[in-house]
């Protein structure tokens, strides 16, 4: 997983860079008018080797012009943001701004305004359904593919795809002129992958058979059932290629297909919305530039790792006062209120703690990797109250 720190700045889009722009009427699959504007486009990033950044804006269903901006760009290997679009909303840095205010935010995944509506595929374009939980009632969402290569973004020239932490962190400086925001990333700590269910089964809290149950289960979800990755590894034999028309849909190596009663189903589904010809019309993707749209790309296009830890860019930051609600407990800072829960409705939605320096830690009750796939409307309150100064 790429260990990318995005640093952008408050100003929309830079001045220096330019700007193709398509505004959105309509969108395949949802059946009426979108609940706000929708505009996407393609900012150059790298004029030498023509790469441009795709990207999707959403204006908030409130007050756009006061509500704040939250930028979002996934990890995993050129992952889409799509991915944080649909399903939840990633897993990398995400930036929040309005105003002169800079915070910082690592928590779940937003959650985009559209769905898509989970039904077995048949060869059809999937349909999408309005998200009651979307992140867009409180701000604006403004999601870029990013690294090169991931989702619609690209390079004329085949070496624009060679980038790495820092230049890919730049050319978002690039694409925008303030803050970060940062959600499941990893930051080259052993605690990235060290699990916390061989812990808890070295010292005795859970018994051999629940760890081997539980190391069976789903990395992203333990309590979820396991199932097959369907991005982007092709699978020719798959029975529903050979339904699909050459003239509707831009299909050559569909991903396995999933239980239906798994999370990655939608994921399968995204692969032939993402490809219909009506889908790219629509969204203004250019011809001839992605063949191609894949959720996540598996290390068949360079990218160099090159911050091997992060946490100082973390500490940077938040010693400078920024709010963050965050994870980095290595920072080492003092408790200012202590291990707590926080409630929804009545109910237990998850703990927190606060730390000095305006970091918050919490955590939601049910959710997984991608916590607002599993638990939208807790997430959303999380995300509703800590963006609007409202203690969780």
């Amino acid at each position: 997983m790429a260990m990318r720190l995005a640093v952008v700045v408050l100003c929309f889009f830079s001045v220096t860079a330019s700007v193709t722009r398509t505004n959105v009427a309509r969108v395949p699959g949802f059946d009426g008018a979108l609940p706000s504007r929708l505009q996407t486009g393609y900012v150059t990033v790298d004029e030498e080797n023509g790469a441009e950044l795709f990207y999707y804006f959403i204006e908030s269903e409130g007050d756009p012009g006061s509500d704040p901006v939250l930028l979002w760009i996934t990890g995993g290997d050129r992952c889409s943001v799509l991915s944080a679009l649909f399903f939840e909303i990633g897993e990398q840095p995400t930036t929040r701004f309005t105003g002169e205010t800079f915070r910082i935010l690592t928590i779940c995944f937003p959650s985009g305004p559209l769905k898509l509506v989970v039904e077995p595929y048949n060869g059809n374009l999937p349909r999408l359904r309005y998200h009651p939980y979307t992140w867009t009632k409180v701000a604006n969402l403004l999601f870029v593919d990013s690294p090169v290569g991931a989702g619609f973004s690209f390079s004329r020239d085949p070496s624009g795809y060679d980038v790495g932490d820092v230049s890919a962190s730049l050319q978002l400086v690039k694409f925008l002129s303030e803050g970060y925001l940062v959600g499941n990333p990893s930051t080259g700590e052993s605690i990235d992958y060290d699990s916390k269910v061989p812990y808890a089964h070295g010292v005795g809290i859970i018994s051999d058979q629940l760890y081997e149950l539980l190391e069976e289960g789903s990395t992203a979800y333990i309590l979820g059932r396991k199932c097959i990755y369907v991005s982007p590894r092709p699978n020719y034999d798959n029975i529903d290629r050979r339904i699909l028309k050459e003239e509707r849909e831009v299909i050559h190596h569909p991903p396995p297909q999933p239980s239906i009663k798994c999370k990655d189903y939608s994921n399968y589904l995204s692969y032939f919305w993402a490809n219909n010809i009506a889908t790219r019309e629509a969204l203004g993707i250019r011809k001839g530039t992605v063949n191609e749209w894949v959720r996540c790309h598996d290390k068949d296009l360079p990218y160099t790792q090159d911050i091997s830890n992060n946490i100082k860019y973390h500490r940077n930051v938040t010693l400078k006062g920024y709010r963050a609600l965050a994870w980095v407990r290595s920072l080492n800072y003092p408790i200012v209120d202590d291990w707590r829960a926080w409630h929804l409705d009545g109910q237990s939605a998850g703990f927190t703690i606060a730390y000095g320096n305006n970091l918050t830690f919490a955590t939601v009750k049910g959710g997984g990797h991608t916590a607002p796939e599993y638990e939208p409307e807790r997430c959303f309150a999380m995300f509703s109250r800590w963006i609007s100064d409202k203690p969780l």
